[in-house]
């Protein structure tokens, strides 16, 4: 039988509705910032101190500088995310802390982001709105803001083929795409089912007219996508990028894209985030988002809940549902 939760909580953001009346259940103290996109590093370490469960957002940065200031009682940092790299996993086990992440229940939104990145961008959608706007008088012409015919044989390269990649994947089969993936030991079946052929990374970037990122940032994707990378993707071709920022060399990005070496990019991460290449923002061949790859109102909850899940787990003397093994 499971013990009694046993200390304190502390949630880095404003928590959903939906969260809070989770976090009302749980027998224990809990704590939570009043604003929804999160505390200041001073916030945080000041509010961390002495908690048992740490439940935080991927902008928290979760280092030895934190631990220390949260003190012997923390048993369990439950990142509202995939990705961990803001967290110092090696750490947190030497001191016998359980990470946690949010896997599985982001992936559909994600996905969706990205195909809408693939498809905005393809098509020039968002240069196409802006010229509108300006007010620019215009007539049809046959060379008016032509771009890639995605459903008409176009290959979509996917680096990074997990829940999310596969997902991507699902939806570029409904547009009758080619698929073709970096090497993966999970994808299995389904990557058969949906027909997805395997090529080692730069072999991917020559044969694809999009590029779509899914893969973590680790030290070894850090800057996957460089200058040498985008020159064998080629003019006319597209990257996407929803997963981590420092996953492509900014300046190399927007470098390739003002001189055509590519075509166009959609980004919803970026290198420095929330600050975006000066020279990326000059440019009218990219799409730019704020980190919003899982912002569903369903999916945030799901997100929200399956922290708390796991913090609630561990507190209880349980097995987190999501555990990140360093």
């Amino acid at each position: 039988m499971s013990t009694p939760n046993q200390g304190r909580l502390h949630v880095s953001f404003r928590p959903s509705d939906r969260a809070r009346q989770a976090l009302e259940t749980l027998p224990g103290p809990v704590t939570c910032a009043a604003d929804p996109s999160g505390q200041t590093r001073a916030e945080l370490l000041s509010d961390v101190r002495g908690a048992a469960a740490l439940v935080c957002l991927l902008t928290d940065r979760v280092d030895a500088e934190l631990l220390d200031a949260a003190g012997p009682s923390l048993r369990v940092v439950a990142n509202m995310a995939v990705g961990h790299d803001n967290i110092d996993a090696a750490a947190c086990a030497a001191r016998g802390i359980t990470v946690t992440n949010t896997p599985g229940v982001l992936d559909e939104a994600t996905a969706d982001l990205a195909f809408a990145l693939l498809l905005a961008t393809s098509r020039r959608v968002v240069e196409a709105d802006a010229f509108v706007r300006s007010g620019e008088p215009w007539s049809w012409r046959p060379d008016l803001f032509v771009g890639l015919d995605v459903s008409s044989g176009a290959t979509l390269g996917i680096v990074g083929l997990g829940r999310i990649g596969l997902a991507m994947a699902r939806r570029a089969r409904a547009f009758d795409m080619r698929i073709v993936a970096t090497p993966s030991r999970s994808a299995g079946v389904e990557a058969t089912r949906l027909g997805i052929e395997t090529l080692p990374l730069p072999d991917l970037l020559v044969a694809s007219d999009v590029v779509s990122l899914h893969c973590p940032l680790t030290p070894e994707t850090r800057h996957l996508i460089g200058d040498e990378e985008l020159r064998l993707m080629g003019p006319g071709s597209v990257l996407v990028n929803t997963a981590r920022g420092p996953i492509v060399d900014e300046a190399a990005l927007a470098a390739a894209l003002a001189d055509g070496t590519i075509g166009a990019a959609g980004l919803d991460v970026f290198e420095n985030e929330p600050a975006v290449h000066p020279d990326l923002l000059a440019l009218r061949n990219v799409v730019l988002l704020p980190h919003i790859g899982s912002a569903g109102r369903a999916t945030r909850d799901r997100m929200a809940m399956l922290a708390i899940d796991n913090a609630r787990a561990v507190l209880a003397g349980e097995p987190a549902p999501t555990p990140v093994h360093p």
